[in-house]
């Protein structure tokens, strides 16, 4: 194995090299070869694909002048800057760049941003435009040079020649083109503006749902703080969860709401703009890049906290917990809200690193301390203590909540198939089947919720018919479900149907090879199938598996020798 690594090591640095060094001018391969070098530059771009921004910088600042014969370097170079907050220091660079006669997408970028927050618009129109006449190779590369172009220039143009220039926009971006038009007429102060919003937030197709806080701030800048507070209240009530929404509200009933985006001010528009480009590329998992837009988008309006939940996540998604936690800790203070969500994370955070306690005595913690505690973050508390084994305390606030919401209420089915799950654990099955059968009741098609009471009524080998029925519909739900599959294999071999189990059970065991319970019941079905070898292998690979329950393996155990090959 390590001499494996060690040739796949080799064979890197290679190649690394002939591509690193044929483009490079005969006259610069004597600074640039030596070992050190090559090893900073590589270096570099790992830990920079890999979010390391400082210390990617570290080792690619010690290759100023790379970029005369290795254009990339510039780019990446120009990354790690921005996604370290370094913007004076990229801003300087990019100046060096021009000199040189070597600028790039990226580095005129940087520049017309910089002259746009210091309000030298006419400076940041010509970086923009040529943004605009570069060549570009991707339709995100196009999107923000447009927009850019557009926005700058409308200091100088009317409302309707402004809107014209909006309605060009490429219909492939017709949501964009939408929020641009809102921004639009927002920034002229048009009498249209609330009009907009509203056609906006209205779409049932996209979730629009933050553009709601945004309409809130221009009422309440306009003086409709009351009409502010009831379309946040409104906004809520199909948007719970919305965690702009949550603390604007918050805020506001306590007279202490600071407008952090004014769509009047061009900074706080583009910012928005590269939000958008930096979720778009999160989305793609292109964190390097995302992190690089929202970096932008905090220079430009470094109040509003909204980016640093995109940005927390980034690094979370891409296993940085410890930068992940930094912005956690700092979105903490910006109220209650951000409190509460921050402490969810972090606690999701203690999860992954396998430290529950950890994760327990900080999210009761925080929500002992919350002085408002609505439905949705009591039922997030439950949920946690219930996913976390602490059963009992689950089932007081499961209880707690069920007691405060009618049935038709959207938390309803959940709170009573949390309470189902915690009394199950607890052995208080009559209790548990009793709120499963409620939580169907009320929302007959979630597909887990008729898994977990159909596989539990196996167990105890009652309702098999009824449970093979109810699998079969939550199959039809959940296609390619793992866990709905082996249940409904596991019914068909309780019913003696074992060759149809045995179908059914292979696929489960193809979509996840590494679960015990999948695997011994595979290997059950073979048996009774006559593939005494090839269950005896199945159940032998459960007992050679880590994290397996005692019971489990002492069960495997007995069958192994209770079936002696014939």
């Amino acid at each position: 194995m390590n001499i494996f690594k060690f040739n796949l090591k080799l064979i890197l640095q290679i190649l690394f090299v002939i591509i690193f060094f044929l483009p490079l001018q005969a006259k610069n391969l004597d600074k640039f070869n030596a070992g050190n070098y090559i090893s900073d530059y590589f270096s570099g771009i790992l830990l920079l694909n890999d979010n390391k921004y400082n210390e990617s910088y570290n080792f690619l600042k010690k290759l100023n002048g790379l970029e005369e014969s290795h254009l990339d370097y510039s780019l990446r170079y120009l990354y790690s800057l921005i996604n370290l907050g370094k913007f004076n220091e990229a801003f300087s660079y990019s100046k060096q760049l021009e000199k040189k006669n070597l600028s790039n997408f990226e580095s005129d970028l940087i520049m017309g941003v910089y002259y746009l927050k210091n309000q030298n618009h006419d400076l940041a129109r010509e970086y923009f435009l040529k943004l605009k006449k570069r060549k570009r190779n991707s339709m995100l590369n196009n999107f923000v040079s447009d927009s850019l172009l557009n926005w700058v220039s409308f200091k100088n143009l009317d409302l309707n020649n402004a809107q014209n220039k909006i309605n060009k926009i490429d219909s492939k971006f017709s949501n964009l083109k939408n929020i641009q038009n809102v921004f639009l007429h927002c920034f002229y102060n048009s009498q249209k503006t609330e009009l907009y919003f509203e056609k906006l937030t209205l779409n049932k197709k996209t979730d629009f749902s933050r553009y709601n806080y945004f309409h809130a701030i221009y009422l309440s800048k306009i003086g409709k703080i009351e009409k502010a507070i009831k379309l946040v209240d409104s906004s809520l009530e199909l948007y719970p969860r919305n965690l702009l929404l949550n603390q604007y509200k918050l805020d506001l009933e306590n007279k202490r709401h600071k407008n952090s985006f004014n769509c009047q001010n061009l900074s706080d528009v583009v910012a928005e703009l590269f939000y958008i480009t930096a979720n778009a590329l999160s989305s793609q998992q292109i964190y390097t890049f995302s992190n690089f837009y929202l970096n932008l988008s905090k220079y430009l309006n470094n109040d509003f906290h909204s980016f640093d939940t995109l940005f927390a996540e980034n690094f979370y998604n891409s296993g940085d917990f410890t930068q992940a936690r930094k912005i956690y800790k700092e979105m903490s203070k910006q109220g209650e809200a951000y409190f509460w969500y921050s402490a969810k994370q972090n606690a999701k955070i203690f999860i992954k690193e396998d430290k529950k306690e950890k994760a327990l005595k900080l999210i009761t913690r925080t929500y002992t301390k919350l002085s408002q505690k609505n439905i949705y973050v009591t039922y997030d508390y439950a949920k946690f203590l219930k996913n976390n084994d602490q059963f009992e305390n689950a089932i007081q606030l499961y209880t707690l909540l069920i007691n405060k919401i009618k049935k038709t209420h959207p938390l309803y089915p959940g709170a009573k198939e949390g309470r189902g799950v915690a009394y199950e654990r607890t052995g208080d099955w009559d209790k548990a089947e009793a709120d499963l059968l409620s939580s169907l009741d009320a929302s007959p098609d979630q597909a887990y919720v008729i898994n977990y009471l159909a596989y539990s009524w196996i167990e105890k080998e009652i309702n098999i018919n009824k449970s093979l029925k109810m699998l079969k519909k939550a199959n039809s739900l959940k296609l390619n479900d793992p866990y709905i599959i082996d249940s409904l294999g596991w019914a068909l071999f309780k019913l003696k149907k074992y060759q149809d189990s045995k179908d059914q059970l292979q696929l489960a065991v193809e979509l996840m090879p590494a679960d015990p319970v999948v695997s011994d019941h595979y290997g059950d079905v073979l048996w009774k199938n006559g593939k005494e070898i090839q269950a005896r292998y199945y159940w032998n690979y459960v007992l050679n598996l880590q994290d397996v329950e005692k019971d489990l393996k002492d069960s495997i155990k007995k069958k192994i020798n209770i079936r002696p090959l014939k």
